[in-house]
């Protein structure tokens, strides 16, 4: 991991000896042991994944304005990109699973549905610890012995752990060739969005370059997460001018020149009309407080 010089530590993927292959095995321990000045509980944000379950001990995490509490059986999985801190993980114990983007293809829809953090009942965490276990084995195994490496090995263990956690979801019929077509277009919508939200703030934008009409990105993205196209592409803004305005020094007007906003005026309007408060109160609250108002 590499840190940069802002406000929050900017963390990338660069794995230890013998990890080069997309996914990197750790524990709460390790992550201790390499932290002896306790940067993890300083805001960070990573161009990986993070995932980690804790099998023992209890503690705190937040992850973009949100405080989850730790204790047994609690999963963690931070997305790239992704503020986050580790406020207390002194007690935990368990393991700590690092991966780049795109080491679990096929993933995005679990990717979009599954939290942060969640729970594991008491007969799952049992197994999830197993599938854990036998993952950090087989990397092990790869780290000391390249010749009996197996990237695809690796990543379908991975596979099986996440399986293993994810939350379950409500039965429901096998999907329609509809249904199927939503979520194809809103993945597609969800890319051009992440990519271009700075500069792109209308729907109509990601509809003409991914040659889909207005209607159809509503409807897909409605169908995904129970919002529509407009206050998916707004939410994502936000949460980008939230973590300027909390996490670095830069002046208002810096903030709304990065997010693609012409003037102060209109970024204000834009910010209060989302949050009931400017962008100038809402940094001073959250500098006093640390929590964001809502």
């Amino acid at each position: 991991m590499e840190n940069g010089h802002s406000a929050v530590r900017q963390l990338r993927y660069l794995p230890a000896v013998g990890s080069a292959y997309g996914v990197e095995v750790l524990d709460f321990a390790g992550l201790r042991a390499m932290d002896p000045y306790r940067r993890r509980v300083r805001p960070q944000r990573p161009d990986f994944h993070v995932f980690a379950l804790v099998g023992s001990g209890t503690g705190a995490h937040e992850a973009d304005f949100r405080a989850y509490p730790l204790a047994e059986g609690s999963v963690v999985w931070i997305r790239p990109g992704m503020v986050h801190r580790w406020s207390d993980v002194d007690a935990c114990e368990g393991p700590l699973i690092l991966f780049r983007p795109g080491f679990l293809p096929g993933f995005t829809s679990a990717e979009v549905t599954a939290p942060v953090c969640w729970e594991l009942d008491g007969p799952r965490l049992p197994l999830a610890l197993l599938a854990a276990e036998h993952l950090g084995r087989e990397h092990g195994a790869a780290a000391r012995t390249p010749r009996l490496a197996s990237p695809a090995l690796l990543s379908h263990l991975l596979a099986a752990l996440i399986l293993r956690t994810l939350p379950d979801a409500p039965a429901s019929p096998r999907p329609t060739p509809s249904e199927d077509r939503h979520t194809e277009v809103f993945r597609a919508y969800r890319a051009a969005v992440e990519e271009h939200f700075a500069h792109w703030h209308q729907v109509s934008d990601y509809a003409r370059a991914l040659g889909y009409d207005v209607r159809t990105l509503t409807r897909a993205t409605r169908a995904a997460t129970g919002t529509g196209a407009k206050t998916f592409l707004d939410q994502r803004v936000l949460l980008e001018a939230r973590r300027l305005l909390a996490h670095t020094g830069l002046p208002v007007g810096t903030c709304a020149r990065r997010l693609g906003f012409r003037d102060l005026a209109n970024f204000t309007t834009f910010f209060r009309r989302q949050t009931g408060t400017p962008p100038t109160i809402w940094r001073t609250t959250y500098a006093a407080t640390g929590v964001h108002p809502t």
